[in-house]
């Protein structure tokens, strides 16, 4: 009744592609080598100790690289993770190498610069090779080759989202053939695909036609489902995978990790992998370093008009929270008249508040007043880009009344933010308009990006320097 037109190789293709890859790999790290020595040591000639070392690195590379799974399928997986897999890979099998020579007593021989380049070139080209394979397979995929048969097991909104997402990445290598309707509510085909009402008939067609993939869309609780669909495929070479349904549950992206060696679903964590905080925190304290020696002419200026103009320190301080609830001191250039202030109560700024200086009016119109913040930046508790800490006494006041207030704190407060870019500063004399705010900090945190960080900085830049909520 329902036939597919298949246009795979099968898996025979898939395990000769992982050996043609692990040949092209010891090829690539001779012909570096080789590279490496003609451009950076020319006439030196190739020693055979430099020979040996080179055959060496390649049955290290043999035996290592497959620990780093760059011979996995990736189909459908991020090529970024893949390239990084590759060079640490690439690394662990040159210090390898070095190590052996190390306990030969031949390590002192070999020529420093025609090792680092070499390194360098190597990594270059196994990344190269692997991106430009990508595009070759992305091309098949795209023109209907290569491509994995995948059937859908479930119902609803959930089950079509999978289906859509399938459809709109046809470089990853699959299809979407068919599903299997659980709700049995009559409903028809779903863009233009075969739906199954029966499971018996769904599973028969699915041995018929030799699919490889079904994929489970299903809400957690359905575990009788899962169970009887492993159950009907436990002797067949298909592939189960269970994409569950947690949206209800989950505040931030459904990740799946490895705890202790377990697969873990994080419902509520923090929402960035630890390379993402790694990557993040280089850029904050470079940009801080930066921006800090550029702007130390109009910091002077600042404080001197901030002295000479009113009595107090140049400085305002008041305790914050950074990430996961810990208290910081945050730094701004003082914009008021020294004032007593009631225990556990902080009026904001508002329009025409008598406490704020005519320098100090200025420099919050313009967000100068914010400048000594990459003191926090560079001190590790800040970044330039995040949701906007407020006082600790507001915190105590919103997280009980704002959905998802406490989540802002699940990376570090920044100087600009996704919310202070959309026009979401100033006083925030409402609950709706905390609302918002927190909004679009949840929406920031669900969508992070280097891209994204470098679009809100370029804003504040283009934007950020006057303001009409700012007072």
């Amino acid at each position: 009744m329902h036939t597919v037109i298949r246009k795979t190789a099968g898996r025979d293709l898939a395990e000769m592609e992982s050996v043609l890859a692990r040949l092209l790999d010891a090829v690539l790290i001779a012909l570096s080598a080789a590279l490496a020595e003609l451009l950076f040591v020319p006439g030196s000639g190739h020693s055979l100790l430099e020979g040996a070392f080179v055959a060496l690195d390649m049955a290290f590379a043999v035996l290592l690289l497959p620990w780093f799974g760059v011979y996995d399928s990736w189909r459908g997986r991020s090529k970024w993770r893949l390239s990084v897999s590759l060079v640490f890979g690439w690394i662990a099998v040159q210090v390898c190498g070095l190590a052996m020579l190390f306990l030969l007593h031949r390590a002192a021989s070999v020529s420093r610069l025609w090792c680092v380049s070499w390194t360098v070139i190597a990594a270059v080209a196994l990344v190269s090779s692997r991106w430009a394979v990508h595009a070759v397979l992305s091309r098949m995929r795209r023109g209907g080759g290569n491509l994995r048969m995948v059937a859908v097991v479930g119902a609803g909104a959930h089950r079509d989202a999978v289906v859509a997402n399938i459809m709109s990445s046809p470089d990853a290598g699959f299809r979407a053939v068919a599903t299997f309707n659980t709700r049995q509510d009559g409903e028809s085909e779903l863009n233009g695909l075969p739906s199954f009402e029966r499971f018996r008939d769904f599973a028969d067609w699915v041995r018929r036609e030799r699919i490889e993939e079904v994929w489970l869309a299903l809400a957690m609780s359905e575990e009788e489902t899962v169970l009887t669909v492993l159950d009907e495929f436990s002797h067949d070479l298909v592939n189960l995978r269970f994409i569950p349904d947690v949206r209800s549950l989950a505040m931030f992206d459904r990740n799946v990790i490895d705890l202790i060696g377990a697969p873990a679903i994080n419902l509520m964590a923090s929402p960035m992998t630890p390379y993402a905080l790694v990557q993040k925190a280089v850029f904050d304290r470079l940009f801080a370093s930066v921006a800090l020696l550029a702007l130390l002419p109009v910091m002077l200026s600042i404080a001197v008009a901030v002295k000479v103009t009113s009595k107090g320190p140049v400085l305002f301080t008041q305790r914050r929270k950074g990430a996961d609830g810990r208290v910081f001191r945050i730094y701004k250039f003082r914009s008021m008249r020294e004032h007593v202030a009631r225990p556990g109560v902080v009026l904001q700024a508002r329009r025409g508040d008598p406490r704020v200086t005519r320098v100090g009016a200025f420099l919050r119109r313009t967000s100068l007043d914010e400048l000594p913040q990459f003191l926090n930046v560079l001190r590790g508790e800040m970044s330039v880009v995040g949701p906007r800490p407020h006082a600790i006494e507001h915190d105590d006041q919103y997280r009980g009344v704002v959905d998802g207030y406490i989540h802002r704190y699940r990376i570090k407060p920044g100087i600009t933010g996704w919310a202070q870019v959309n026009g979401f500063r100033g006083e925030t004399d409402r609950v709706e308009k905390m609302q918002a705010r927190v909004e679009h900090d949840l929406y920031y945190l669900r969508n992070w990006s280097f891209g994204l960080d470098m679009r809100i900085v370029l804003a504040t830049v283009v934007k950020g320097l006057l303001h009409r909520n700012a007072y």
